[in-house]
């Protein structure tokens, strides 16, 4: 039961960014709860790394249409934004990766971190994840808004 209302209250917190699991969950939850949170993100991570994948190979394919002149800065700024925003994807995946073993650490023994540290560090990378995803949102929506434009422009071209 437990586990079905965690996962219904990560389900809530990824569908609206701004809310808090119940105002203080990461403060009140047990470590056990923190720990599959985190495992979940993990996961989502790894879906928006392999999305990432998706959005370079699709601008990588088009790049032959999207070299025009009148293209080539939106799409320096576009790739460019893909560039950044997978690192920051690594970045997360590293960090919750450690997170995820200071969890570990800290329900095996729950001397060995500050509890304030770990509960801290948790609200924190939710706070990164949550940024993250507003910004690859944002940077997939260019992607595929940029990409149609470019695609339409070159088949009217194409065919007068």
């Amino acid at each position: 039961m437990k586990m079905l209302l965690l996962f219904i209250q990560y389900s809530i917190i990824m569908e609206n960014l701004s809310l808090r699991l119940k105002g203080d969950f990461t403060y009140n939850a047990e470590y056990q709860q923190l720990y599959i949170l985190t495992e979940h993100w993990k996961s989502d991570l790894l879906f928006y790394k392999d999305d990432l994948r998706f959005l370079h190979h699709l601008i990588d394919k088009y790049f032959i249409w999207l070299i025009h002149k009148e293209h080539l800065d939106e799409m320096r700024n576009l790739a460019s934004d893909l560039s950044d925003i997978g690192k920051k994807c690594d970045g997360l995946l590293d960090k919750a990766s450690m997170h995820l073993h200071h969890l570990a650490e800290q329900i095996d023994d729950p001397s060995k971190h500050d509890s304030k540290k770990i509960r801290s560090e948790h609200e924190e990378l939710e706070n990164e994840i949550a940024a993250f995803i507003k910004k690859f949102r944002e940077i997939k929506k260019e992607t595929f808004t940029v990409s149609e434009q470019v695609i339409e422009k070159e088949v009217k071209r194409l065919n007068p």
